[in-house]
């Protein structure tokens, strides 16, 4: 990655443009700079103010708060068989705040909530295709079998 040059390098080709002592083209050539990087710190001065570096962000603010995962936690506890998309519904509407389902599922598994399926459950007893496409149903596991 290309190292920065420093504030100092800035404010003298910044001050002598100011004193007319030339173009930003001849001033970058005087202080072997490229002019385009004249052009740049001229143009953020003007917008800034200052002769010194902006400092880059890195990122942008977190959608989702410390509070808004308290709250997701506490609709998940009191109901957890709620799918993504409903989460997703009810943070639109007590946040005003549009998490895509990838994301929203991100931060439960940060949290430490997993999907899990309940083994207190029925066996599926859906019918099932065979690889000729012809349907059949499945057989019930010997857990239904006993209980039914």
């Amino acid at each position: 990655m290309a190292k920065w040059y420093g504030d100092d390098l800035r404010r003298k080709l910044l001050q002598a443009h100011d004193r007319g002592e030339g173009t930003l083209e001849q001033l970058a050539e005087r202080f072997s700079v490229s002019a385009p990087w004249a052009w740049k710190i001229s143009a953020q001065r003007k917008r800034s103010g200052q002769m010194e570096r902006v400092e880059q962000r890195r990122g942008g603010n977190r959608k989702v708060t410390a509070a808004v995962e308290q709250r997701l936690l506490g609709w998940v506890q009191a109901q957890p068989d709620l799918t993504l998309a409903e989460l997703q519904q009810k943070l639109e509407k007590a946040h005003h705040l549009h998490v895509s389902i990838g994301r929203l599922w991100q931060v439960l598994r940060q949290m430490g909530l997993r999907l899990k399926k309940s083994h207190s459950t029925p066996a599926n007893v859906t019918r099932n295709r065979t690889s000729s496409g012809a349907k059949r149903f499945s057989k019930p596991s010997a857990r239904s079998r006993r209980s039914g």
